[in-house]
This record gives C-alpha cells, structure tokens and sequence, in this order.
C-alpha cells in the first residue's frame, strides 16, 4: 500500500546562513536561502529593514534555521 512519493529534504546550514547574511545580509539573501521569500523580498528592498533586522538576524539566525529544518522535516515547508 503506497501512499504516494516520499520527499527527503536536506537540512538548511546555520553556517552557510550566516555566510550568505554576512555578505549579503542587507539584500536578504539568507532568508530566501531558507525559503522566507517575502521576508527575503522586504530585506531587498528595505536594505535589511534599514540595517536593524539585519542586526537582528545576528541573534535569531540559529532560531530560524531549525525553525526552517524543523518544518522541512514534517513536510510544511
């Protein structure tokens, strides 16, 4: 009894998140590697919320991240 195709997906990098934010945090780069793409979309065309959620993201970028994984893993995301 099949229930349809079974989806594995990789798990998104901390690491390659903070790299992305550091060069190209202020263009929201890292957030559309973690598939946040209206967030992604407003960081680009706010330069990072003027630069204070771009400080901020220093702090929560762990958070998202296994935030992002977590939901990947059960299939939200």
């Amino acid at each position: 009894m099949s229930h349809g195709p079974v989806y594995v997906y990789s798990q998104k990098s901390t690491l390659l998140a903070y790299v992305l934010w550091f060069f190209f945090g202020l263009l929201g780069i890292q957030h559309f590697y973690l598939g946040k793409i209206g967030r992604g979309i407003l960081y680009l065309l706010t330069a990072g919320v003027f630069g204070i959620g771009w400080i901020v993201d220093l702090f929560t970028l762990p958070a998202q991240t296994r935030a992002v994984n977590a939901q990947r893993a059960v299939g939200i995301r």
